[in-house]
């Protein structure tokens, strides 16, 4: 997850900039520490906190734990207690490259959270391996081909149309969507409000 690219038109309306800047000023620290703690560039954080770019999953993860802040408050929260209507499914910005996330749980929801990700072809999670600070996580394609990496196996999970697969998101890992693109639905358990895995 490495790859980081300028936020497109899509992702313009993705704001997390300001959380993450009002998060930092909270915890009193500059831009230049929580660029080194996360391996970062100062400009690439600037660029980050005033939404003109966009972070892999793994920059995203590594930029939460510095904060001390669980990755599930990055997203805009759906109502608890109501019905969220298809046309009404509240976009977030989980990083990756080409690809568009809603979150589909409530924000309160602390036992699991539901994304549905729809990944142009190439598109994914990026090069660099992440993890997240959950037990169990659930995936489920509903259309095109999806690989998942998994540093420790030789060969990456490749799953198709309807197929499913269970796995620990602690383990590091990857994504990316196949050629004709695909459309996932990710079940996180527990949901991602907790502490981040590794910050005090």
């Amino acid at each position: 997850m490495r790859p980081v690219s300028a936020a497109s038109d899509d992702d313009a309306e993705v704001r997390i900039g300001a959380r993450l800047r009002a998060v930092r000023a909270a915890r009193r620290m500059t831009m230049e520490e929580v660029a080194a703690a996360a391996e970062v560039t100062k400009g690439f954080l600037s660029r980050l906190e005033r939404d003109q770019a966009n972070a892999s999953v793994a920059v995203l993860v590594r930029i939460c734990k510095v904060l001390q802040l669980p990755v599930g408050a990055l997203f805009e929260p759906a109502p608890a207690g109501q019905v969220l209507r298809r046309a009404d499914y509240p976009p977030i910005s989980f990083g990756g490259h080409a690809l568009r996330e809603h979150l589909l749980t409530p924000r309160g929801e602390q036992r699991l959270a539901a994304i549905l990700s729809e990944i142009e072809p190439g598109g994914g999670g990026g090069a660099e391996p992440y993890a997240l600070p959950a037990d169990v996580e659930f995936c489920f394609v509903l259309s095109g081909t999806l690989e998942l990496t998994f540093p420790h196996i030789s060969e990456p999970v490749v799953l198709g149309e309807g197929d499913t697969f269970t796995f620990d998101p602690g383990e590091l890992h990857t994504f990316s969507a196949g050629g004709q693109g695909a459309r996932v639905l990710w079940v996180i358990s527990p949901g991602l409000l907790g502490h981040v895995r590794g910050a005090p």
